[in-house]
């Protein structure tokens, strides 16, 4: 039996949605991926940054300190944190971690 005018109609409209509904999902998934890739360049330059710089080590040490997912915590459970190479930020480094506040060093 022949399709009527309605049905192709029909058809034609649920083929449209369905690839209307395709790009939006490939076009999604592109932006995740650009995000992702946003957020591990600015991770990567933040953790080489710490390297050097006591005031991005103090930001980095914070961030990870103030992680509320276990999962997140988790992925840094075994992770050595970069030490900061320059002297001041080596001794600022050394007072921290024996619980003196930056605020109280100055």
């Amino acid at each position: 039996m022949a399709e009527s005018a309605l049905e192709k109609a029909e058809r034609q409209y649920q083929q449209a949605k369905a690839r209307l509904s395709a790009a939006k999902s490939r076009e999604n998934a592109a932006e995740r991926k650009r995000d992702t890739r946003r957020k591990v360049i600015l991770g990567g330059a933040l953790i080489d940054l710490a390297a050097r710089d006591d005031r991005a080590m103090e930001m980095l040490n914070r961030l990870i300190d103030n992680l509320t997912r276990d999962q997140d915590k988790a992925s840094f459970d075994d992770w050595e944190r970069p030490r900061c190479q320059n002297e001041v930020g080596a001794a600022v480094a050394s007072m921290q971690a024996n619980g003196v506040q930056r605020d109280s060093m100055i």
